[in-house]
């Protein structure tokens, strides 16, 4: 069999079982498994187990179950709602304040917990029932919180980030930094969407009633106070960790810690929500060390077949595409694949193709990384089947139906391409950072 052959083997075999609906770190390593037996022999099956040698020997990973911890802790402790009251009190009288107020709830949530998932608990949870008890759009309500969830996996410390790093081989920290103005030109288009189509038409985002602000006058410093809590935690955190002064699993340590210090100081660290930290922690730390694993499994065959480099030759030479052709054609993968995966699989399934061939292309592999977390976002947020629609559906109140979720992401989706665009165009906005920081460094 052709190398090309081969692949469309893998891939075609990969994508009919996703339809299984079986687990997907069971399909990705039993098609590497079993490609490895069919082409090499019975030996090579045990891949598997020795990929699993290599998951050992990554201590990075040790920083994946104290991060969720981290986030899971902020969140189950009340520390986030409190970061909602305090943007509540601060943007509720200008239109759109409480869907702008959001949107700067959600950066803070990303930078503290590093999933979507967290963000769209906390958005569906805390400014979902405040925003349509104010009068607000269903519509625009749906669409701020699916946005701005998907920031989680941009803005550092990103899980998904960790994870492109350890597969790509490239440093945690360059591409942390990389996602900061990238994130933040993203929710600043988001903002500025919403109080633009507020300021036009006022139904969409009534602001808060002058017997509102006067009633929260006397508490805005006080929440102002609270909310400063878990920014500190993340300025402490990163400080540390840029400086010098702590390594990235130090880091990880330190915010778990703060975290767990911060609930306890405000009285709010018990035996119940320890209990629901740890779980959710251990639920979603094993799933992401099984699809790493998996990703090893099925990584290794296309570097044992020397693949790589037949698909160069096939998308260079044969086809004769220019490298920008290439690009755009692998993000367009990622928003296709994204409607039916979530992006840790989609990474999983990728990466072993497309990060070689994007070092080949001279492509900076930080730069790329953060393009396919935006494309994740996209895809996130894409119907019919968009990970992020679904969420909200099982999570919004019985009157937000589908088709409002369908519709409220139509102009997010657009700003997410228009930033993707802007990425692209211009890649000194996502390297200018690690940039600088690589220079000062040395």
């Amino acid at each position: 069999m052709s190398h090309e052959l081969i692949t469309l083997t893998m891939f075609s075999s990969l994508l009919v079982l996703m339809t299984t609906g079986q687990r997907v770190y069971g399909i990705v390593g039993f098609i590497g498994a079993t490609s490895a037996y069919f082409l090499w022999g019975g030996n090579d099956i045990e891949m598997p187990f020795n990929a699993t040698f290599t998951v050992l020997n990554w201590y990075a990973l040790l920083t994946l179950p104290l991060f969720i911890f981290m986030g899971f802790m902020l969140s189950e402790s009340g520390l986030a709602a409190k970061l909602y009251r305090m943007f509540h009190v601060w943007m509720g009288g200008m239109p759109g304040g409480l869907g702008i107020g959001t949107i700067g709830l959600m950066v803070l949530i990303s930078a503290m917990n590093g999933l979507s998932v967290a963000g769209m608990a906390i958005g569906a949870s805390v400014a979902l029932p405040q925003m349509m008890k104010r009068g607000y759009d269903k519509v625009m309500v749906t669409g701020v919180i699916q946005a701005g969830s998907s920031l989680g996996i941009l803005i550092p410390p990103s899980i998904v980030l960790v994870l492109y790093a350890m597969i790509a081989r490239q440093p945690v920290l360059q591409l942390w930094i990389a996602g900061i103005l990238p994130g933040l030109l993203m929710a600043a288009l988001f903002t500025l969407y919403i109080y633009i189509r507020c300021r036009l038409n006022p139904e969409l985002g009534p602001p808060l009633s002058l017997e509102e602000r006067q009633a929260a006058e006397p508490e805005k410093w006080r929440l102002l106070g609270e909310g400063i809590l878990p920014i500190l935690i993340f300025a402490i955190m990163m400080g540390c960790f840029m400086t010098g002064v702590t390594s990235l699993v130090e880091t990880s340590a330190l915010g778990a810690g703060l975290a767990t210090l911060a609930a306890a100081l405000k009285g709010r660290l018990n035996h119940k929500i320890m209990e629901s930290c740890l779980r959710q922690t251990l639920s979603v730390s094993c799933m992401f060390m099984w699809i790493i694993l998996a990703a090893l499994c099925f990584g290794a065959v296309y570097d044992g077949l020397g693949a790589i480099k037949a698909i160069e030759k096939l998308f260079l030479s044969e086809w004769g595409f220019d490298r920008w052709t290439i690009l755009i054609i692998m993000m367009l993968s990622f928003i296709v694949l994204g409607m039916f995966l979530d992006d840790t699989a989609m990474l999983v399934i990728v990466a072993p193709l497309y990060i070689p061939l994007v070092k080949a292309l001279g492509f900076s592999p930080i730069w790329f990384g953060i393009l396919y977390t935006v494309t994740c976002q996209l895809a996130y947020i894409i119907p019919p089947f968009g990970y992020n629609l679904f969420l909200m559906r099982a999570m919004a109140p019985p009157e937000i139906t589908i088709i409002d979720i369908y519709k409220s992401i139509v102009p997010f989706a657009i700003l997410m391409m228009i930033t993707l665009a802007i990425l692209m165009i211009f890649p000194e906005i996502t390297l200018w950072l690690p940039d600088m920081y690589s220079n000062r460094a040395r």
